[in-house]
């Protein structure tokens, strides 16, 4: 059982990044997505979620309009894509999945924006 991100990187502000979570040993379609990220001496925060079905999205105040969350259960993937992106923006970017049985999380991905 797996998550692995990747698609971080370093933007200038205002750029965009898709992060991508790819799933292997399991089924994302049985499993709500959320993206958390965490900036160095700061929590682990979330960013968005998604239903297992894909059909209800949720997100922070702080990304809400620019961020959008997406899963592909057909390819067992989950997306985030992130549009105008700020400094503070700047973290470690993990995916989740979870459901009432099983929580599994990624190693994270960093993204940094700087110019």
């Amino acid at each position: 059982v797996q998550l692995v991100e990747s698609g971080g990187g370093l933007v200038q502000p205002g750029g965009s990044l898709r992060l991508s979570c790819a799933a292997s040993g399991f089924t994302l379609s049985g499993y709500a997505m959320r993206w958390y990220r965490q900036a160095p001496g700061e929590e682990r925060v979330l960013v968005a979620t998604i239903t297992s079905g894909g059909g209800s999205r949720a997100y922070a105040t702080f990304v809400e309009g620019r961020f959008s969350i997406s899963k592909d259960n057909a390819k067992n993937m989950a997306y985030l894509q992130m549009n105008s992106l700020k400094p503070e923006d700047t973290a470690a970017y993990y995916c989740n999945a979870k459901n009432q049985w099983d929580d599994y999380w990624g190693r994270g991905t960093q993204v940094t924006v700087s110019s």
